[in-house]
């Protein structure tokens, strides 16, 4: 999501004398000075935090591996153990590791390419390889994506039965994070995977988030990935590993995965810091996602009333109820005036409500990314209510000047 048009540093309101540029960057400064300083948030990620906080994380890596074993080389080692523990819980017969989610995705479907002959990849107009990648699936492993659907939510059954030509693959991303972190109901899903089966397909599942799903399909993560040949999870986004992905499948594709791996440059000499990060995660972190999806639910009913209470009545959570513990915000002000109240905000009360970028969608609408972690725990549905009018008393000083 694209930062808003910054401030100076005194917190002086928007000059058109400043660079675009320059007010990202100074905003941005002033957003991250007050996260580290804040003394309550809804969430904190991973790579918000200093290199010793971020350190920290591997002290508790004795819990979850052998620290008198050998490190790894070349993929061996702990990079083995986890992707074993990843194919156990996504029911799969094997995992392969790879350093970024970019890579691991465009291996996959590139092997999957092979294996039917149709390069040809149908996914959603949002998705992460159209939106965050600068064309690496055509530009780098010779697929060519072809457009299901470019409505904010998943393609539906229909949808992909009337895509006007072949294709060897669907990737589905679950949940789709920039129409809203959304997700199909059950039913929904089994119903478009089967619509690709018909049409002779495989199907993957960009499941860079998938890990805190499973509160809203009521399944469990090893039935969720049953219903694809293939999935992709990253380490980093909920698991607040150092980085990291894997895709798990038939071991017969993960052998063929690895060899490419090593073509793409993905076979680093030691990876031990991320996979150890990465298993921390898995232990400490994914026993919680449920309860900070549950606990997402309250912090968006608790927005919503607190901005009407406070005056703003055309305020949009969205989804409604949310899919996962991470949900957008809508507001009716420019972009400019919002990103530069909701930093003020944390300035002044050391309360961080906002902590991601805000972006113009259209004139005068704002829209920004709520992630409700470990920290939001603690909020109730009064503190919310109570952090938005603090929020928007400074947003009106904003827009009265």
């Amino acid at each position: 999501m694209s930062e808003a048009a910054q401030t100076t540093d005194q917190g002086a309101r928007p000059s058109e004398g400043i660079p675009d540029t320059e007010r990202r960057k100074r905003l941005r400064e002033r957003r991250i000075r007050a996260s580290k300083s804040a003394e309550r948030t809804l969430g904190r990620a991973g790579g918000q935090r200093t290199l010793r906080e971020r350190l920290a994380l591997l002290e508790q890596a004795a819990d979850v591996y052998d620290l008198d074993e050998a490190a790894d080389m070349y993929g061996d080692g702990v990079v083995e153990a986890l992707e074993d523990k990843v194919a156990g819980l996504l029911g799969k017969e094997a995992a392969a590791f790879f350093p970024t989610g970019t890579m691991a995705q465009q291996v996959a479907l590139r092997c999957w390419a092979g294996r039917t002959g149709n390069p040809a990849v149908a996914l959603h107009a949002l998705a992460h390889p159209e939106v965050h990648e600068r064309n690496a699936f055509s530009q780098v492993s010779g697929l060519r994506p072809v457009r299901v659907t470019s409505e904010p939510r998943l393609p539906t059954a229909d949808e992909v039965r009337g895509v006007d030509e072949p294709f060897g693959a669907l990737m589905l991303e679950l949940p789709l994070r920039d129409a809203g972190f959304v997700l199909p109901s059950w039913e929904e899903l089994t119903e478009v995977v089967e619509v690709a089966r018909e049409r002779e397909a495989v199907v993957h599942f960009d499941g860079a988030r998938l890990w805190e799903s499973t509160v809203h399909f009521e399944r469990p993560l090893d039935e969720i990935a049953d219903l694809a040949d293939s999935v992709y999870v990253s380490f980093y986004k909920s698991l607040d590993g150092y980085g990291g992905a894997a895709v798990a499948g038939p071991r017969t594709l993960v052998d063929e995965l690895k060899a490419w791996r090593h073509r793409y440059g993905g076979t680093v000499f030691q990876q031990f810091p991320t996979a150890l990060s990465a298993l921390v995660g898995l232990e400490r972190e994914l026993p919680r996602l449920p309860d900070y999806v549950r606990h997402a639910r309250v912090v968006a009913g608790a927005l919503r009333e607190g901005f009407a209470a406070a005056g703003v009545h055309w305020a949009r959570v969205h989804p409604e109820e949310p899919h996962t513990n991470e949900f957008q915000l809508w507001l009716p002000y420019d972009a400019d005036l919002v990103a530069e109240a909701a930093v003020r905000h944390a300035e002044e009360t050391r309360t961080l409500l906002f902590a991601r970028p805000w972006a113009a969608p259209g004139p005068g609408l704002a829209v920004t990314e709520i992630d409700v972690r470990a920290a939001g725990l603690t909020w109730t549905a009064e503190d919310v209510r109570a952090a938005v009018a603090e929020f928007v008393d400074r947003l009106n000083k904003e827009v009265s000047g």
